[in-house]
């Protein structure tokens, strides 16, 4: 099955590729590898704003990292052409705006990490990660992610 076939059984299309906030580029295209910049939470087209163990919950922050995982797609798309170039994901960063309290960062990462293994199954979508609390994200959205593929 192919990843755009995953993509419509799970009920996702891809959304175009948001233009930079800032002096940086979507991605960059190196060899076999593909360096997508980080994407922040989006809720309603506007930044889903929140720090976790102030105002949002492990929960919400799952489906926060999960619709960036979609504009994350979105991008990789864009970089590569075709999304079944992708031989693997490498690695995913993930940004937690956390409180100093707040341990779960791996769980709300976990709401990327498991549409990844969805969409590109399990060997494809397995990847090294990295999830941090920070005390800031640009805009004040609750989650930045960012990635990293190999592409044939």
């Amino acid at each position: 099955m192919s990843v755009y076939d995953k993509l419509s059984q799970l009920g996702i299309s891809l959304p175009p590729v948001a233009m930079p906030a800032a002096a940086y580029v979507p991605f960059v295209r190196t060899g076999n590898l593909v360096f997508v910049s980080g994407h922040i939470a989006r809720k309603d087209g506007k930044p889903w704003v929140g720090q976790f163990g102030v105002d949002i919950d492990t929960e919400e922050g799952k489906k926060a990292a999960r619709a960036i995982a979609i504009d994350l797609l979105g991008t990789l798309h864009a970089a590569t052409g075709d999304l079944n170039k992708i031989t693997r994901l490498v690695k995913v960063m993930s940004l937690v705006n956390s409180a100093s309290g707040f341990t779960e960062q791996h769980l709300v990462t976990n709401g990327a990490s498991e549409l990844f293994a969805e969409v590109f199954g399990a060997e494809k979508g397995a990847h090294a990660r990295s999830a941090f609390g920070v005390a800031q994200i640009p805009m004040g959205a609750c989650v930045e992610i960012e990635l990293i593929a190999e592409v044939a």
